[in-house]
């Protein structure tokens, strides 16, 4: 079959010009850097992310991410970062607003739960899903994180305690906070094993009247 040839008067096809990238400053294309790698840690099954993984992700080369980060233990300590200031500024802010100290405990339980819900790739670095094959120095990081929430549940337990009359309320605040801590990891590890599935907060009231 023959075509008729394209009418001489009309302009030939142009390719769109492409924009340039946006240059993105340091501090910029860290924060990607980490939105990235955090996105990445979401994706339910996920295994071990590799810088070769995470470079071709943000289409750039694994040498532009060591520019920016020493190695990639050092991009893991960045996520650790940001789960440390905006859980500590939280807890912090519980501790000056609410006087009741059972009711601190279950907000520092929420808080930490809600957290992991809404960051999924974030809940697997808390409870070293995501750290199995980094730095031992990250799981013990995190390890002392959950010692610094254990600490808060202390206090604010021991508070309870005292104003129920308790007659060793050091000893019974130790024993709850490390429960409700338990709780959490447990909470946040059965979420990330389930695909993030099994929501963390879920039958959460239900469960604090029988723990605390």
């Amino acid at each position: 079959m023959h075509t008729s040839p394209p009418d001489a008067t009309e302009p030939a096809p142009t390719k769109p010009a492409e924009l340039p990238r946006k240059r993105l400053k340091p501090g910029e294309r860290r924060v990607q850097i980490l939105q990235t790698l955090a996105s990445m840690l979401e994706q339910p099954g996920a295994e071990r992310v590799t810088t070769a993984a995470l470079a071709a992700r943000l289409e750039v080369s694994e040498a532009a991410l060591y520019r920016h980060f020493a190695s990639k233990a050092q991009m893991f300590e960045g996520l650790i970062e940001f789960i440390e200031t905006s859980i500590f500024s939280l807890l912090n802010q519980i501790a000056e607003r609410e006087p009741s100290g059972l009711a601190q405990a279950q907000r520092i339980v929420a808080v930490l739960l809600q957290f992991g819900e809404r960051n999924p790739g974030m809940a697997r670095v808390m409870v070293g899903d995501a750290l199995v094959y980094e730095n031992e120095r990250l799981v013990a990081r995190m390890n002392q994180f959950f010692d610094k929430v254990e600490s808060s549940l202390r206090q604010g337990l021991r508070t309870a305690a005292e104003a129920s009359g308790s007659s060793t309320p050091t000893v019974e605040a130790q024993a709850q906070a490390s429960v409700l801590v338990s709780f959490i990891i447990g909470r946040l590890q059965r979420y990330a094993r389930s695909g993030f599935k099994r929501l963390p907060t879920e039958q959460l009231e239900a469960a604090m009247r029988m723990l605390a």
